[in-house]
Parts: structure tokens; C-alpha cells; sequence
């Protein structure tokens, strides 16, 4: 993906560094810097790091021009809809985060152009990273998981996390003996960036298991939708829910039987609390068990917290935050529809029916 002399650089990086690799940030005319292990470094032009940025390597225009045809297989137009939000997943499932100058349509963000600063996040599977998690998440009386909301800050390893526990479901390790004699379940991934499966043509990169499906580049509300009515998943999987019409497609799949297993991005339990759409969820009890990632050094930790738990928690806090809370603007929300998937075994009523 990197043209060559950055990529010349990269390659020089020391292999503990390589091993652990977590962004690459590209600046025009502007220090390379990594990150890495939960640390961050610039880059000198011998693949050596430092904390002095003015011995760092200074990628010129050319080579970022260079990484953004690359980076859109040469055809801006072709991911206009990326621009739009700000980032474009590439072959592999990493997610390449743009920088530059903003060009708006009746006050909305309609792309990006002079884009001049790449984030590039590296996306790993570690096979077996959800042995510690899963056996706490179990429903011993249904033989499968309870409905989870994983939540930490980015760059914590939500979705390496809900990648392992999808292979692991779908295979049938539930890394607990008393679970020996489950067997896997049907898995449904709603993969809106691409970046859980990294899907190519269709057919996911990365190891799912062998009952798992996956609806690629496919917008997290209308996607759970449609897994629930097509694709009869026993658990579906989504990375980052907190809009409106995600929390409705949740309580669909809910009232289907069908378990959940989600991500969002929170600090804390007082975040999630403090977010109406996932403080709704969470007080009107949807959600079983949450899972609180935070890095300690080098290492991800987690914890589990039941939902009766976390009620308590948030409220002893005083974490549910009153109206001015970060995903609610003052005034009326503008809120995309509710998408509206029918059955075919349904008559159109000319709008979306509850399947319950």
C-alpha cells in the first residue's frame, strides 16, 4: 500500500516494533510517527524511533499523493462515500483514517479533498484473545452468551476482540468445560467498515469459524435487519452501535431470540450512561453483560460487569447525565429513518413491522 520510499522506511522498523504495530500516521511534510504496544514514536530514515520529531522522516507531497491513489485504487470517485466519513478500509480490514479540507452540501459534510494526513490502523487477529472473556459471558441456562455490550475507548481492541469471540462461537470453543458439549451456533457479522472479517469479494480474510456470515460494507441497522429475516443467525455481531436506528434493529433482533453481541465506544460505564441511545439500552435491561477494555502498560485488560451491576454503578455515580449529553445537540436530533425491511411473508404496510 505505501509507496516506495516510505515503505522502504517502514520495512527498516526495528521487528518488536513490526510485531506490535498498531497506526501508522502519515503527514505531508510532517514527522512519520507509530504506534505501537500502547506507545508512540517518530520514525528517523532509518527505521529507527525517537522523541526528537525533527530527526523524524518527513513524507514529501508526492508520496502522499501517491498513498491516496493507492489507498482508493486510483478513483477518488469511486469511494466518494469513505471521503464522506472520513475514512477508507483497505484490503485486510485496516481502516485508513483522512485528514485534509472538508468540502460541505447545505452545511453537511459532502467529501474530502487536499487530503494530506493518513492514520493508518492495523488490523490483527489474535486467535484466542477472548479465552479470558467468554466463559463470563455464558448463559448456562440457553447453552450460549448473553446479549454484550463490549465498551472501551478506540484503539483498545474492540474488534479484535469480537473477531476472536465470533470464531470462537461459531466453532464451539467456549473455553469452559462445563460448555464442552455446546457445539457452535450460527453467527451473523454485520461488517459496516470491513473491518471484523476484512472481507474480499464476499469471502472474509480472517478466520470466523465454520457458521458464520457476514454482510460486508452493509450499514449496522439495516444489515441486523436483514440478518435476522434471511440469514436466521442464533447470535449477530456489530461493531460500534449508538444511533437511534441501531438501538431499534437491536431490540428487533432481540425480540427475535436472537443474542447480541455489540461494541461502543465509551470511556466507562458513566459514558455509556451519559449517551442516551446506550443508556436507554442498558436500563431497559437488553443488554446482560458489559465488557470494559482498558490498556495497562502494554496489555488490554477487561471487565465484566453484570447489567444489574452496572444499573447500580451508573447510578451511585451519578452517571446518567442530564440533557446535555455528547451524542444529544441541543434542540431536535436529526436522525437518519429507521430502515424499513420487509418480510416477504409480510404484507407492505408502508412501513417497518416489529418480528417478534
Amino acid at each position: 500500500m505505501f509507496p516506495g520510499p516510505l515503505k522502504e522506511v517502514l520495512l527498516l522498523l526495528p521487528g518488536q516494533v513490526l510485531e506490535s504495530l498498531e497506526e501508522i500516521r502519515v503527514r505531508e511534510r510532517r514527522p512519520l510517527e507509530v504506534g505501537y504496544g500502547g506507545r508512540s514514536g517518530f520514525v528517523k530514515p532509518d527505521g529507527t524511533l525517537t522523541e526528537d520529531y525533527r530527526s523524524a522522516y518527513v513524507p514529501g507531497a508526492g508520496e502522499c499523493r501517491n498513498l491516496l491513489e493507492r489507498v482508493t485504487n486510483h478513483s477518488v470517485y469511486a469511494v466518494e462515500e469513505e471521503l464522506r466519513r472520513g475514512y477508507i478500509t483497505v484490503a485486510g480490514g485496516h481502516r485508513v483514517g483522512l485528514a485534509g479540507r472538508t468540502v460541505l452540501d447545505r452545511g453537511a459534510v459532502s467529501h474530502l479533498r487536499d487530503v494530506a494526513g493518513f492514520n493508518v490502523r492495523i488490523a490483527r487477529a489474535r486467535l484466542g484473545c477472548s479465552s479470558g472473556v467468554l466463559p463470563g459471558l455464558l448463559d448456562w441456562k440457553a447453552k450460549t452468551i448473553r446479549h454484550t455490550l463490549i465498551v472501551s475507548p478506540p484503539q483498545q481492541g474492540k474488534t479484535t476482540l469480537i473477531r476472536d469471540m465470533a470464531r470462537s462461537i461459531s466453532s464451539g470453543e467456549w473455553h469452559h468445560p462445563g460448555a464442552a458439549g455446546w457445539g457452535g451456533r450460527k453467527v451473523g457479522i454485520v461488517d459496516e467498515r470491513s473491518e471484523i472479517a476484512a472481507s474480499d469479494k464476499g469471502v472474509p480474510t480472517f478466520d470466523l469459524g465454520p457458521r458464520c456470515d457476514v454482510l460486508d460494507a452493509c450499514p449496522k441497522a439495516e444489515g441486523i435487519m436483514m440478518m435476522v429475516r434471511s440469514l436466521s443467525p442464533e447470535i449477530v455481531v456489530v461493531d460500534e452501535i449508538g444511533r437511534p436506528e441501531d438501538a431499534y434493529a437491536v431490540n428487533e433482533a432481540l425480540h427475535a431470540g436472537v443474542r447480541v453481541l455489540a461494541t461502543a465506544h465509551a470511556t466507562s460505564l458513566a459514558d455509556v450512561f451519559a449517551r442516551p441511545v446506550l443508556a436507554r439500552l442498558a436500563e431497559d435491561g437488553v443488554f446482560g453483560a458489559f465488557v470494559l477494555l482498558s490498556r495497562s502498560g502494554g496489555r488490554v485488560e477487561h471487565r465484566i460487569v453484570s447489567a444489574e451491576d452496572a444499573l447500580a454503578e451508573a447510578r451511585s455515580g451519578g452517571a446518567r447525565m442530564r440533557a446535555a449529553a455528547r451524542d444529544a445537540p441541543e434542540g431536535k436530533p436529526k436522525e437518519r429513518p429507521i430502515p424499513s425491511i420487509r418480510s416477504p411473508n409480510e404484507p407492505d404496510s408502508g412501513g417497518g413491522n416489529r418480528h417478534d
